[in-house]
């Protein structure tokens, strides 16, 4: 899909410079209607490809994990998780929550596509590049680099299997610890006493349940900023990152353009669009 020009919606170029400017600070904002069409279209191309049709179709979930699952007679059931991603922004918002317990087969993948507007801040969502990763190897960067009890626990889901699919939780946790050092230096003898791999972490239930014990001893915090995927230094995903926005669009590097748009001087960001507006 790369290049791929989605012919759903335009944004419509700019009257005048100082809208130009405002929607230069605006245009992320369309970023998860843009991601929820990205979905839904991917769907439509894999069912495209004539070497699946023998054996199944591709469909999306809405709710449900992954976005896009294949039925048909292979098992285990192939997915994609989809991320759509603006260069634009700060970071990578998608967050991978769920338990490495769901890729023990290795049956499941990341595909993140990253877009931007034709025109930078206008015209039709443009993919730029996409990369697909293995989602066992996301779920697996992930918990090795937030895992450090007792500081962090990176805590399982509750076995909700019995529960009907829309009431089954799939998504991991992260806790940071909040007590004193005191309470520290306890817990961190406790966690020394499970020996050899005790900070490594493990889904497994009797390593689950000392963790739980943990969290039940002394003040954690929920962490809401846990698994955003532009954090958990997944070696493709940074491979990708960097690769995205070093690519020249329109004079600049993403990676400029960012800059500029981010820049406080308002000066700054209105020579540069007057530049691009006056060139389309």
């Amino acid at each position: 899909m790369d290049e791929t020009i989605f012919e759903v919606l335009t944004i419509a170029k700019p009257a005048t410079i100082a809208e130009a400017v405002h929607l230069a600070k605006i245009v992320s904002k369309l970023s998860p209607m843009v991601g929820n069409l990205i979905e839904f279209r991917s769907v439509e191309e894999l069912n495209k490809r004539a070497e699946y049709k023998p054996h199944g179709i591709w469909k999306r979930q809405d709710p449900g994990f992954p976005d896009t699952v294949f039925e048909g007679k292979i098992s285990p059931q192939p997915g994609f998780e989809i991320k759509a991603w603006f260069p634009l922004a700060t970071e990578i918002t998608a967050r991978f929550k769920d338990s490495q317990k769901h890729f023990v087969q290795d049956h499941t993948y990341v595909a993140m596509l990253a877009w931007l507007p034709e025109k930078i801040i206008f015209g039709r969502p443009k993919i730029l590049d996409v990369l697909v990763v293995s989602g066992q190897s996301v779920a697996a960067a992930r918990d090795e680099h937030y895992h450090n009890p007792p500081d962090y626990l990176v805590i399982e889901p509750e076995d909700t299997s019995t529960r009907t699919r829309n009431l089954q939780q799939t998504n991991t946790a992260g806790y940071k610890f909040q007590d004193d050092a005191k309470k520290f230096a306890e817990a961190k003898k406790i966690v020394d006493s499970w020996g050899e791999g005790g900070h490594k972490y493990r889904h497994a239930a009797d390593y689950q349940r000392r963790l739980r014990d943990l969290l039940s001893k002394y003040t954690y915090r929920l962490d809401t900023n846990f698994a955003k995927m532009d954090r958990i230094e997944h070696t493709g995903i940074e491979e990708f990152k960097k690769k995205v926005l070093k690519r020249v669009v329109e004079g600049n590097t993403i990676e400029k353009w960012a800059q500029i748009i981010a820049a406080e001087d308002e000066n700054i960001l209105a020579a540069a669009i007057e530049k691009l507006v006056k060139k389309t």
